[in-house]
Parts: structure tokens; C-alpha cells; sequence
């Protein structure tokens, strides 16, 4: 028999031994890396303990350290929304105050362009009640006819004065009182022997009121006091009389 070895079995056993050879290289390299692995977590485990506090002291003065700043966090945060709030306050009470002067301006505005409104109104309706009292003053009915136009005419006048009333119109009553600039206008001045001066004499057109505003002058004729000729008449009777009295005392006293 032969001794020599087929070359298959010589390839095969060539292959088996570089595939040891192989296997053998990657189970060193992960033998490193492990050893490698071990030895980096054994030294994070000793710089872990490292960095542990040493004593139970230790841990509570970190402890308590943590939660001094925790507090001294809290209480900065505190304050800031206090002042937050003080601000957001004192903001909506200008606000506050800011919207009732408006409204407060709003209402006393419009109630002005009511009453404004209602006098000019008011001040086109007064001409209408003029002319029905100089027609009063004028008219002097004789028949029946006439009689019954007249009644209706006053009913008429009647009803327009009373709603007049029920808004607030009410006449002004002149004759007889001191000329006041801001209710009167004064047309004419005449000397009065009856009165003093700056005393109205006479209504040359009636004026009105509306709740206490003037809705109308009333136009006035007013006193200037008695004349200078009556004035100078009654100084020279002054005068007659007490030369009289003075040149005859004794008819004084037997008047007496």
C-alpha cells in the first residue's frame, strides 16, 4: 500500500488547522475586550465610590445644602410673583377707575344730548303757545257758533300745555321782580313813577323754564325809577316845605 496522502485530506486538514488559528485569534480579542470591559467598570465603580460622601454627615449636610438652595429657589420665585402680582393689581385698578370715569362721562354726555334735544325741540314748540294766547287775548266770540270754535280752540291750547307740564316746562313769573341777566332780556327801559329802578314793568314775551333750566329769556320791559322831572319837582316841594316849617314854627304846633 501506498503511504501517501491524497491531497483532498491534505487540503481539508490545511483548512481545519487556519480555521483553529482563526477561532483562536477571536477568542483572544474577546477575551481582551472583556478583560478591558471589567476593568473600565471596576474603575467607574471605585470613582463612584470616590465621589460618595465618606459618613452619614456628609450625606446630611449635602442634604441639607440641596434643600437650602431648594428653598432659597422657591422663595426668590415667591417674591418675583408677588411683585407680579402687586403690578398686574395696581394695572387693573387703573383700569378699573379709568372705565367708571368713562362711563360716569358717558351717562352725564348723553344726558346732556337729551335735554339739549328736548330744548330744541321744546324751543320750536313755544312760538305755536304764543300764538294761541294772543289769539285768547284777542278772540271775543259773540255767537254760539263762534262760541263752541272757541271752546275747542281753548281745549286744544289746554292739552298742549299740559304736556308741556309733564315734560318739565314750566312759565316764568317776571312782573314785579329785580331784572336778572340770566333769565330776562331786557328790550325796553322807561322811567316808572310806581317803580324803582331795575324792576320789570311789563312781559313783552313769556320766558320758560325747564327743571330749573332756562329754556327761554323772557323778554321785559324795565323800570328806569321815576323821572328826572318828577325827581326834580319833588326836591323843590322839599324845599317849600321845610322853608315853610322854618319861617312858621308856631303853625307846626297848632297843627299839632
Amino acid at each position: 500500500m501506498s503511504s501517501e496522502v491524497p491531497a483532498s485530506h491534505q487540503e481539508n486538514h490545511e483548512n481545519d488547522s487556519d480555521s483553529l488559528e482563526v477561532n483562536k485569534s477571536f477568542n483572544e480579542e474577546d477575551l481582551e475586550k472583556s478583560n478591558n470591559i471589567s476593568e473600565s467598570s471596576l474603575d467607574q465603580e471605585l470613582t463612584s465610590d470616590n465621589q460618595m460622601p465618606s459618613s452619614s454627615e456628609e450625606i446630611h449636610s449635602e442634604f441639607t445644602k440641596n434643600q437650602s438652595n431648594q428653598i432659597a429657589d422657591n422663595e426668590a420665585r415667591l417674591e418675583q410673583l408677588e411683585k407680579e402680582h402687586e403690578t398686574l393689581k395696581s394695572q387693573y385698578m387703573r383700569i378699573a377707575a379709568d372705565f367708571d370715569n368713562f362711563r360716569k362721562r358717558q351717562t352725564r354726555d348723553h344726558d346732556d344730548f337729551r335735554i339739549q334735544l328736548l330744548c330744541t325741540t321744546l324751543s320750536e314748540i313755544l312760538p305755536v303757545v304764543d300764538n294761541f294766547e294772543r289769539a285768547r287775548q284777542q278772540l271775543n266770540p259773540e255767537g254760539e257758533e263762534a262760541q263752541n270754535l272757541h271752546r275747542s280752540y281753548q281745549g286744544l291750547y289746554k292739552q298742549l300745555v299740559d304736556i308741556l307740564k309733564q315734560l318739565g316746562v314750566a312759565p316764568m313769573r317776571v312782573l314785579g321782580q329785580k331784572f336778572d341777566p340770566n333769565l330776562h332780556e331786557a328790550v325796553m327801559r322807561q322811567p316808572s313813577e310806581e317803580q324803582v329802578e331795575d324792576i320789570i314793568i311789563e312781559e313783552l314775551q313769556r320766558g320758560y323754564h325747564l327743571n330749573g333750566r332756562v329754556l327761554r329769556h323772557a323778554l321785559v320791559k324795565v323800570s328806569m325809577g321815576p323821572g328826572p322831572q318828577q325827581d326834580k319837582v319833588s326836591e323843590v316841594n322839599d324845599q317849600i316845605s321845610t322853608s315853610s316849617n322854618a319861617s312858621n314854627p308856631d303853625s307846626s304846633n297848632e297843627e299839632d
